[in-house]
């Protein structure tokens, strides 16, 4: 499985869109494809919510991280049982932030396994990282830093690839989940293992947890245990969250400072950000409590997708992992993807049902394969076994005449 680079991904067309959002079934409704009014209803819903967030809508406005901003970031902080926490603008901006901070030693007190004979500004990362597939180079010509591969293998960093790293690196940089690997954890006892290995080798951890919200279940621990074996964690807020936008860096007091001077050298500190604070704490109080509930659910309907899959004789098809360790996951046809874009549209269209809402992208190789990220929202819930198999049997129906393949 090689990722694409979200650079490279096709515009999805006026009638894709209009289609998933005329659909009035769906396994998750996705932001990307929501209108401005509907953008502009969930920003109202959130100032609606504002009293149960805890925030006076007639106090000031925030004014450079000020006011809502500040409440957000110490709520996260609390969730995360970390000193500090800054608001971010977004993930990629978060990011360099914290790994150029580690590699100038800006918190010299709270790296724990910092020092002995490690490399302060090169970078150990999986190949299949957010850094390494999506954000164009930043590390390195934006940075200032150098990165190594941990291994380029479709799953989890483990401790021996650690181990087994043939130069020194200052920081270790963990996906939890590992996103284009088919957003794949690590156990806890994994984890465990492969933070131990990276601190033998002198190297703070640094936690890529964009979705990090929604990896309890499987981890079988609480946030405040996650976050506790990492030296730095950044969190998103418009992915699982749904939030407008944003990002929050959390770690030690004095490495949080010196990440909000770096966040003002890149042009994060903006004037007034309370859209997309507001909107992060709704999720916060709104969808972070309902993620479990979505990955136990996510496993009945990558079960019943697989299910009808064998049952349809479908060639090289899976779905990826068979027991998802969120509430996302992976599905593999054997067609271009184009071509199962325009069946998912014309199934939309002629049922009213959107099976598979994400983009469909082509790894390159083999040839004549390509995937989607289904993932189990709110609405996904009141979704049977049943209800996933027929709505998949419906699609490979569009599907095979619009390819000219005999219905089975």
């Amino acid at each position: 499985m090689i990722a694409v680079n979200s650079s490279r991904r096709a515009a999805r067309g006026e009638r894709e869109i209009r289609a998933l959002q005329r659909a009035t079934r769906v396994l998750e409704r996705p932001t990307t494809t929501a209108t401005l009014r509907q953008r502009l209803d969930a920003l109202a819903d959130a100032a609606g919510a504002a009293g149960d967030l805890g925030v006076d809508l007639d106090a000031p406005s925030d004014l450079y991280g000020s006011g809502v901003v500040g409440h957000l970031e110490r709520r996260v902080a609390a969730l995360l049982g970390t000193e500090d926490a800054a608001f971010f603008p977004s993930g990629t901006t978060a990011q360099q932030a914290a790994l150029r901070c580690w590699a100038h030693d800006a918190a010299p007190g709270a790296g724990r396994g910092a020092g002995r004979g490690s490399r302060p500004g090169t970078v150990a990362l999986h190949a299949l990282s957010h850094p390494q597939v999506h954000e164009s180079d930043a590390l390195t010509r934006l940075a200032g830093l150098s990165t190594v591969p941990v291994t380029t293998q479709p799953r989890p960093t483990t401790a021996e690839d650690v181990r087994a790293l043939p130069e020194p690196a200052g920081t270790l940089v963990l996906e939890l989940p590992l996103r284009d690997a088919g957003f794949l954890l690590p156990s806890w006892d994994e984890l465990l293992a492969v933070t131990d290995a990276a601190r033998e080798r002198g190297m703070r951890v640094h936690l890529d947890g964009a979705r990090l919200w929604e990896s309890t279940t499987h981890l079988g621990h609480g946030l405040e245990e996650i976050a506790a074996l990492a030296d730095s964690v950044y969190v998103s807020f418009y992915k699982s969250l749904r939030g407008l936008s944003g990002a929050a860096l959390a770690g030690p007091a004095d490495f949080v400072e010196q990440a909000r001077l770096e966040r003002h050298r890149y042009g994060g500190n903006i004037f007034q950000q309370h859209p997309a604070a507001l909107t992060a704490l709704h999720g916060l109080a709104r969808d972070l409590p309902r993620l479990p509930a979505r990955v136990e659910h996510a496993r009945l309907v990558a079960d019943a997708l697989g299910r009808e899959l064998a049952a349809s004789g479908a060639a090289w098809s899976k779905v990826h992992p068979l027991v998802p360790h969120t509430h996302q996951f992976q599905v593999w046809l054997p067609h271009r993807a184009d071509v199962l874009t325009e069946a998912a549209t014309r199934h939309a269209e002629q049922s009213g049902t959107a099976l598979f809402t994400g983009t469909w992208r082509e790894p390159g190789l083999p040839p004549g394969l390509a995937f989607t990220e289904v993932t189990v929202g709110e609405e996904g819930l009141r979704w049977s076994a049943e209800d996933v198999r027929t709505a998949l049997r419906e699609y490979l129906g569009v599907l095979r005449a619009l390819t000219g393949t005999p219905p089975r």
